[in-house]
């Protein structure tokens, strides 16, 4: 059975398509869901497997990127919400997705309206659009990350994407092995630019819950389905486009949902 998918929009969400694609690629079910649909319920969130909230620039991103969707989230739709994630069902953050997630609390703990990171301005200063290189971490329960054995590629364009923490993350964090995905170079975790493209702390790129099933991201995966989507794609082999085994992952995982 093909597992539902909800790909959350609201005003300046772009990514949807995208990601609506990538998942019917990998063999789910998607819906473009507007939250306003969830806040008058017309739509139910437990109606589906997988929670997505696509990239793009959620209300301008005023106040703070994703600020105000994740204010809707947890005012409006605290009590689905929480159920959804009780259930154990997936929820996956891109780019202003992840950035959600952190200003909700739901990453990187899973402690809606308790926050433990924030994203904040590139350290460069500029939005930054190219491929960058990743290694995915050992021992991570993501969900969505299983199965990656060497440094993958996939394409970031973000303004606020430096994932700063307090100094517990150590404790809070690493040892809950809350990170998925490194920024690398060589194989290495990356701390400098321009391997690094925001000067993220510990070189993160992407994190999950404890669980391993809430996960979120800096990268489009999405952007990176297709062999003809990579720049370099006539050049190097590659045996599967390197952000479809996340959506693969998902949707294999969600069927017994």
């Amino acid at each position: 059975m093909r597992p539902n998918i909800c790909i959350l929009r609201t005003d300046g969400t772009n990514c949807d398509p995208e990601t609506a694609n990538a998942f019917l690629k990998a063999g789910g079910n998607p819906e473009l869901v507007h939250i306003n649909q969830l806040r008058s319920g017309t739509r139910r969130l437990r109606s589906y497997q997988i929670l997505a909230i696509p990239g793009g620039f959620s209300y301008g991103d005023d106040v703070a990127s994703g600020k105000i969707l994740a204010i809707e989230l947890i005012s409006f739709l605290h009590d689905e919400l929480q159920e959804f994630v009780d259930a154990g069902k997936l929820v996956i953050g891109i780019c202003n997705g992840f950035q959600v997630l952190v200003q909700s609390g739901l990453l990187p703990l899973n402690t809606i309206r308790i926050r433990y990171a924030t994203l904040e301005i590139n350290d460069s200063g500029k939005f930054e659009c190219r491929w960058i290189k990743l290694i995915t971490e050992k021992g991570s329960p993501c969900v969505f990350t299983r199965g990656y054995d060497s440094e993958i590629t996939l394409p970031v364009a973000h303004g606020e994407g430096s994932f700063l923490v307090n100094t517990r993350w150590p404790e809070i964090g690493e040892n809950k092995n809350c990170v998925a995905l490194r920024y690398s170079e060589g194989g290495q975790p990356a701390d400098f630019y321009p391997a690094n493209p925001n000067g993220s702390l510990y070189s993160i790129a992407g994190v999950c819950d404890p669980s391993g099933r809430i996960f979120g991201l800096m990268p489009h995966p999405e952007r990176f389905v297709e062999f003809s989507q990579f720049d370099n794609w006539r050049r190097e082999s590659i045996a599967k486009p390197h952000g479809l085994q996340m959506f693969e992952n998902a949707v294999n995982f969600a069927v017994d949902l």
